[in-house]
């Protein structure tokens, strides 16, 4: 592949290494180039599914031979990997889809080779995460937690949301189409708490949509369709709750320009602030403000 190879050729690619591969979440047009020239240079590809990765290189007239690396052998499979490194040859290492050891394996395999002395370079590309988040439109600059996927057990799963419902960042959650549903109920604690859904990123039936955490289940309940796929799930951050005199402050502020209604209503908006409490403090301020404007 001519165009790779221009494109990321002039890079050193040096012997010993272990090339951490970002694959495509689902559009294969969402590989890099450099992910493909690498993956024609290197000796060995190790991957989750033997299978599904030869189906991902063929696509791409690739043709390597692979290593399987899973979550039951990645221990045993890292110490032959660390071998073969030793003896210079390149391997690549690619999960099922997106940046290995994301909630994925591959994390053992690194701390392995970086424990041998070995290096390992990686090769950014596609991530759900990042992906989601990007769709989310979070205008917080507090980032977000990526939690990944929570226990499935409901005692366990119930109790780290807890956890992450004091949480004030946005948290990012991942889960199977066969456990989206319990998940959707469990969110629920959260309240109108804003929530991004996103399946099938990338894919031709691709869905993004934001609404209030207890709103989740009903929306997965209304067509079949909304439980298939892959799901990342952006909780958005908590509203935090105002400082203690703020909502009096701001208050203040408004009533120097504004009626007394107005300003209430506004304050109401902008702090969290019972309305009705703050009319009252708005006829007390008033009362020693004899020049503000009238209700």
């Amino acid at each position: 592949m001519p165009a790779a190879h221009d494109a990321a050729g002039s890079q050193d690619y040096p012997q010993a290494t272990l090339y951490l591969v970002a694959t495509p979440i689902g559009n294969l047009a969402d590989i890099t180039l450099r992910a493909l020239h690498v993956l024609t240079l290197v000796d060995a590809v190790a991957c989750e599914d033997t299978r599904h990765t030869q189906g991902l290189l063929r696509s791409y007239g690739i043709e390597r031979p692979l290593l399987a690396l899973h979550q039951h052998n990645e221990q045993a499979m890292a110490q032959t990997i660390v071998q073969r490194l030793a003896q210079g040859e390149r391997i690549a290492y690619v999960s099922d889809a997106g940046t290995p050891a994301i909630s994925d394996p591959g994390a053992r395999l690194v701390a392995s080779v970086r424990a041998a002395g070995l290096r390992a370079m990686p090769l950014p590309g596609a991530s759900s995460v990042t992906t989601a988040v990007c769709a989310a439109g979070l205008a917080d600059e507090g980032g977000f937690v990526f939690q990944g996927f929570l226990p499935a057990r409901p005692a366990q799963r119930d109790q780290a949301l807890q956890v992450l419902a004091g949480e004030p960042r946005a948290v990012v959650l991942l889960e199977a189409p066969h456990r989206i549903k319990p998940l959707a109920q469990a969110l629920a604690v959260l309240g109108p708490r804003p929530v991004t859904l996103a399946r099938e990123l990338t894919k031709q039936f691709e869905q993004v949509v934001t609404l209030p955490a207890e709103g989740l289940g009903a929306w997965l309940a209304a067509d079949p369709q909304r439980e298939r796929g892959e799901f990342v799930l952006v909780v958005h951050p908590a509203p935090q709750a105002p400082q203690a005199g703020e909502p009096l402050r701001v208050l203040g502020l408004l009533l120097q320009e504004l009626p007394v209604k107005t300003a209430v209503k506004l304050a109401a908006q902008i702090t969290g602030a019972p309305r009705n409490e703050l009319y009252e403090q708005a006829l007390t301020l008033k009362q020693d403000a004899p020049d503000a404007p009238p209700p």
